[in-house]
């Protein structure tokens, strides 16, 4: 799922602003979010984006699991997808200071975690790996239902799901980005097999009904398009950069299921 409604949201000008909190709107949406999430007896592990925004969105609406002792893990590997301060982390130190007293985990996060350079920069090539590496993460587990709380743009890479990244836009194409995720939205997902390298997952059929989607699969050509379309776009608002050629070599809300394929 995405995090909710943050600072950076009211207006293209507070782009400028570093790790910006949620805004009390979206500490809101985090309270409705936790009273319609049905699963929260099942849940056994919280992962999210260390990013302040989707700390405080686990915490706050993931309240039921923390109290009953579930753990809470920030994941480097899902962070936002662009370089503009809003969506560049803050420093371990000082997560550490502000999340102190919650049971937070960051020991995965490295001192280089938010510097937007090699595995971490805005690039396609770079976003694609640390998301495989994320799902591989995921899939290595031994819990079995997990959330995973990260960013709209982000979660297209995730999934490799990119019907409706041209969704939500402003009232002009540069007033914001365009995802396929709504605030508060939770899709629920498996993984396809246990042995593949791309550890690839697919939205459960419970999920596409709950959502109102039952359309049919989008075939490997047609999800390619989109996300050329999508990327493109990104590219041209500022929000991601094109590849360099000599990285080549670099290597939601969801419920995760492990369960086998199929339903």
């Amino acid at each position: 799922m995405p995090r909710l409604e943050a600072v950076h949201n009211l207006t293209t000008a507070n782009h400028g602003m570093h790790d910006p909190k949620l805004t009390p709107h979206g500490e809101n949406q985090c309270l409705e979010l936790q009273s319609k999430f049905p699963y929260h007896d099942s849940i056994e592990l919280l992962v999210c984006s260390p990013l302040q925004r989707t700390i405080q969105t686990t915490l706050l609406a993931f309240d039921p699991e923390i109290s009953r002792g579930v753990q809470c893990v920030a994941l480097p590997e899902i962070q936002e997808t662009s370089d503009l301060p809003c969506d560049t982390g803050s420093n371990i130190q000082i997560l550490k200071e502000k999340f102190k007293n919650k049971p937070l985990d960051l020991s995965l996060l490295p001192e280089d975690w938010n510097n937007n350079k090699g595995k971490w920069a805005p690039e396609q090539e770079a976003i694609e790996r640390r998301c495989r590496d994320a799902r591989q993460w995921l899939r290595a587990r031994n819990e079995k239902a997990i959330v995973v709380v990260t960013h709209g743009g982000l979660l297209h890479y995730l999934t490799e799901d990119w019907a409706g990244s041209e969704q939500f836009q402003g009232a002009h194409e540069s007033d914001c980005i365009g995802t396929g995720w709504e605030n508060t939205e939770f899709r629920s997902y498996r993984f396809v097999a246990e042995d593949d390298d791309s550890a690839s997952i697919e939205e459960m059929t419970e999920s596409k009904q709950r959502r109102g989607n039952e359309d049919k699969p989008l075939t490997k050509e047609e999800k390619m398009q989109l996300r050329e379309t999508a990327t493109k776009k990104w590219e041209a608002q500022g929000y991601e950069k094109t590849s360099k050629p000599e990285r080549r070599d670099l290597a939601l809300l969801m419920s995760l299921d492990h369960s086998a394929k199929g339903g």
